[in-house]
């Protein structure tokens, strides 16, 4: 395959049988049409939202929720995980909090953050955070506990001090992991986006509340059209991550 060859066709073989088999089913009325929708009635409420300017100034807000809240969770989570992974007495103070808190489901802490914080941006921007915090937190900690003694010794031989241990030795050695974890992390967020959106009205903004709006106006076209969104928005941040991790990490050698 050549170097500039990026998308495989293969990709699309089940999406085209799964639209083929929607469209027979619909056409033949196999199936109750109220329910499960012809493609040309999604089709055609989709472009009725692409012509609506609210519909580009909802994506753009879920956007700011989903980039805001993953900044903040991960940051956090690169500065726990790390500081978990090098300090033992962090490790007892703070590691048995962390490992009961991550059993919470996430969606366990939207009552509370409503509570707390109403259902504005505030609390969107935090469950968030949460959401990216806990998948950025286990792979820095997993990146810098597999720093290997051969590299403390390295450390030694060249007299580093602590922050140079740190910065020069520990995060690049535990930046594939690092990477890994804030790939993921920013997976959860866009999940946790669309969740927040959906279960914390409150201006009717977002790529989130148009699978509302369907839903309150058992609008089915709507709501297929909501999630076909949704699902393209984040296999694009998965593409974007991708590829970024794929640079950050060029510096290692090939995989045999």
């Amino acid at each position: 395959m050549s170097d500039k060859q990026t998308f495989d066709w293969r990709g699309l073989v089940l999406p085209v049988a799964f639209v083929a088999l929607w469209y027979a089913l619909t056409s033949l009325h196999l199936v109750n049409t109220k329910l499960i929708v012809p493609p040309a009635g999604v089709l055609t409420t989709g472009w009725k939202e692409l012509a609506d300017l609210n519909f580009y100034l909802g994506v753009a807000l879920s956007l700011w929720r989903d980039l805001s809240g993953f900044a903040i969770g991960a940051l956090a989570g690169v500065a726990v995980g790390t500081l978990i992974g090098v300090s033992r007495l962090a490790d007892k103070l703070i590691g048995p909090t962390f490992h009961t808190a991550r059993q919470i489901s996430l969606f366990a802490w939207l009552p509370l953050l409503s509570a707390l914080l109403g259902t504005g941006d505030g609390a969107k921007v935090i469950f968030i955070a949460f959401s990216a915090f806990y998948p950025v937190v286990l792979g820095t900690l997993e990146g810098v506990r597999g720093v290997t003694a051969g590299h403390a010794e390295v450390a030694r031989v060249y007299g580093f001090t602590r922050a140079q241990v740190l910065f020069k030795l520990v995060l690049p050695a535990a930046s594939p992991q690092i990477l890994s974890g804030v790939r993921l992390g920013l997976i959860y967020a866009w999940l946790a986006t669309i969740g927040a959106e959906f279960l914390l009205v409150n201006d009717g903004q977002g790529l989130g509340n148009i699978v509302f709006k369907g839903r309150n106006a058992f609008n089915v076209e709507l709501i297929g059209f909501g999630l076909l969104a949704i699902g393209l928005v984040g296999n694009v941040f998965n593409r974007i991550a991708t590829r970024a991790e794929a640079h950050l990490l060029r510096w290692r050698p090939p995989a045999p």
